[in-house]
């Protein structure tokens, strides 16, 4: 029988599957309850993701459909050992991280942002990075200040 038609493990094969790790933010991996259990909850639909994968019999798509999932357990692992649990924000109408922050900005538009960790964060959903230049920014304001953001004026309506 040919070569060709033979499966061999190969180290070429096997280092075709195997992803670069996912980039770990070099900032403090401060997290809201919420952000946790979604960090708890993506561990382990990739490690649901890794069995499924290691039940296929052919080795080579046994690691090309495990790749993907391998890689996000060491991320999510990684960011649920470094996750500092914040508490949630103080009732003192300053912005701090957890605040839903309500504000407009000088060309009349009005906005509202919960400030949260980085992998929680969503401006789809209304989440910000706490790491992001607005909620930089708006950190340790109140209702009434205004801040300067590249030249850009932004006023905090409200703060819960």
């Amino acid at each position: 029988m040919s070569v060709a038609f033979t499966k061999e493990d190969s180290a070429e094969t096997a280092a075709e599957t195997v992803l670069p790790d996912r980039v770990i933010s070099p900032h403090p991996n401060l997290v809201t309850e919420a952000g946790l259990k979604a960090l708890e909850l993506q561990l382990r639909l990739a490690r649901e993701a890794c069995e499924a994968a290691n039940a296929v019999e052919d080795i080579n798509e046994r690691r090309r459909l495990s790749a993907s999932p391998l890689r996000d357990v060491r991320y999510f692992a990684e960011r649920i050992r470094a996750a500092q649990l914040m508490p949630s924000p103080p009732a003192n109408g300053i912005v701090a991280f957890g605040s839903l922050v309500t504000f407009s900005r000088d060309d009349g538009r009005t906005q509202q942002f919960r400030i949260v960790g980085e992998d929680e964060a969503d401006p789809a959903v209304g989440s910000m990075s706490y790491v992001s230049p607005v909620a930089r920014a708006l950190m340790g304001k109140t209702a009434g200040d205004v801040v300067n953001l590249g030249g850009r004026e932004i006023e905090i309506i409200e703060v819960g």
